[in-house]
């Protein structure tokens, strides 16, 4: 026998079970969604009525006219607006400020709902209210007052919380710090919300060692006033300048002659210890700049507008009369000004093959060497034997190793030498010496044959090929099939004495007798145009006659 089902996991069991949940549910809904309220709503009677409704308690039973559906991209917060629109049309108010500087508060942190007809609908706690998001000041540093006692939003904020004066924090903070704080506000400002934040940004745990400015030195004992002085918020504190000549401008006895970069030399352990590396600046002293005095270069007021070129110290010693400009360090070093070496190969033309052991005045003529010209023909015009066809580029193949060592790549040029044109003869294509304006046509090397007619006007490609001229390939359009007959006969066998005429004597077996006898039997009269009447060389495209003869 087998065991019963239990009843509640039975198909009945789960069907009755699923009706009485859409009962419950229909009940509620239609309701009013009473059946699922955690209480009363608030019936206390307000000045105006808003929305048509005086009371919350007159909304009963209609859930949705303040809270929305999972589905719903409209929040509970949404609604409560809807209602009372006249919190954001107050101008500069309490709730406009919170609702536009708070992105995470909601009517709900302030206003509880469902607690009884007569329980009041604010309820604001200091602990769940976002005071950092919703006032941009942090309660971190004000959680107990001096007596030890818990901090309320009474001890800023008065009777009204939606009002603050800052002079409640000097009245505050004067009590606990008196003389400091009178100190402090003299020097910056009674402004204290311009850089506090209530996180002891700028307070006594202040690392300023974690900013840009890090202090060292003697920058470690000086007052905050020293450099921010007049600082009446935190962008002003930001905005300090951090330059040496900012502070120490009355202490300079360069009168700015050596411009505002006073760690150059000075450092904060020690103003008066002065120390200064030429060879961490962009003119670094070697060889015999190391052993001149300051004053030997620096002749101006500002160091910093000295001239690093060689020319401004060492124009009196050019005896090249400034034809080098002023780049002297192209041929003098700093081991010695009498030391003169140039390396060529750094110029815009360096020097190979047979160049490298040329005098220098081979090519630079009178001493004159800025603007010598670079093309092979300023020196090499009397060895031109091209007659000026080639203009100035004689290194297309000529090279520097010797003048008479020529090569020339002939796949550079605008005719690629391929097949039998390789191993032709430079002469055989340009004749009399002539190079620049050959002709690239076939027919300039290769005439028209008598055999040709002029029929293929200059187009030679069009059945030769540069591997070998003859034999030729035809492969345009031909009124009569080249495929008649005897395969592979050339164009000789009906073409024997030029391409204009034609015979079909070369391959039928034909003599004028028989082919006149068997026409005129036919009442042809005109048997010298074949193709006429055999357009495809099939006999019996001409009359009644028997096979191909």
């Amino acid at each position: 026998m087998k065991p019963s089902r239990i009843s509640c996991l039975s198909g009945t069991g789960i069907i009755t079970a699923l009706l009485t949940l859409m009962i419950i549910t229909g009940v509620g809904l239609a309701r009013g969604g009473v059946l699922f309220s955690p209480g009363d709503l608030n019936a206390i009677p307000k000045d105006q009525p808003l929305g048509g409704v005086a009371t919350h308690a007159e909304i009963g039973g209609r859930c949705a006219a303040c809270h929305t559906a999972f589905w719903e991209q409209e929040l509970m917060a949404d609604r409560c607006i809807a209602c009372h629109n006249n919190l954001i049309q107050m101008g500069q108010n309490f709730h406009v400020v919170m609702l536009a500087q708070s992105k995470s508060l909601q009517c709900k942190h302030c206003h509880t709902e469902h607690r009884g007809a007569l329980a009041s609908l604010t309820t604001l706690q200091m602990e769940r209210f976002p005071h950092n998001d919703a006032t941009r000041f942090s309660l971190q540093s004000h959680q107990r007052n001096q007596d030890g006692s818990t901090f309320q939003c009474e001890d800023c904020h008065g009777a009204d919380f939606a009002i603050f004066q800052v002079n409640w924090c000097l009245e505050c903070h004067l009590e606990i710090e008196g003389a400091q704080i009178e100190s402090h506000a003299a020097v910056y400002s009674l402004e204290c919300l311009a850089c506090h934040d209530g996180l002891e940004t700028l307070g006594r745990g202040f690392d300023h060692n974690l900013t840009s400015f890090a202090l060292t030195g003697e920058h470690t004992t000086t007052l905050c006033s020293d450099c921010h002085a007049g600082a009446g918020s935190l962008a002003d504190m930001e905005a300090t300048r951090v330059e040496c000549a900012f502070c120490h401008n009355h202490d300079d006895p360069h009168a700015g002659g050596y411009g505002r970069e006073c760690e150059q030399c000075h450092n904060p352990q020690d103003w008066e210890d002065i120390a200064f590396n030429h060879q961490q600046t962009a003119f670094p002293l070697l060889g015999a700049h190391a052993q001149v005095s300051c004053q030997g270069c620096h002749q101006f007021t500002s160091l910093q507008n000295t001239p690093t070129t060689c020319f401004a110290c060492h124009a009196e010693n050019d005896p090249h009369e400034a034809q080098f400009g002023q780049d002297c360090a192209t041929c003098h070093t700093v081991e010695g000004w009498d030391k003169v070496t140039f390396d060529h190969s750094l110029s815009a033309f360096p020097l190979t093959g047979a160049h490298t052991s040329v005098a220098c005045t081979d090519c630079h003529l009178n001493n004159v060497y800025r603007g010598t010209a670079q093309v092979c023909q300023t020196c090499h015009v009397q060895d031109d034997i091209h007659a000026g066809q080639f203009l100035q580029d004689c290194a297309a193949c000529h090279v520097t190793e010797t003048w008479e060592q020529v090569n020339f790549d002939h796949s550079s040029a605008a005719f690629q030498l391929t097949g039998a044109h390789v191993d032709a003869v430079c002469s055989q294509c340009h004749l009399n010496g002539q190079f620049v304006g050959t002709s690239q046509q076939c027919v300039a090397c290769h005439a028209d044959p008598m055999y040709h007619q002029g029929l293929f006007s200059q187009n030679c490609d069009s059945c030769h090929n540069t591997s070998a001229w003859v034999p030729a390939t035809f492969n345009q359009a031909h009124r009569f099939p080249i495929n008649h007959g005897r395969r592979g006969s050339s164009c000789s066998t009906c073409h024997p004495s030029t391409l204009r005429d034609y015979t079909c004597y070369g391959c039928h077996d034909h003599n004028r007798a028989n082919i006149e006898s068997e026409h005129r039997e036919e009442g042809i009269g005109n048997f010298n145009n074949c193709v006429r009447c055999h357009p495809t060389g099939r006999e019996e495209e001409g009359g009644d006659g028997g096979g191909d003869d």
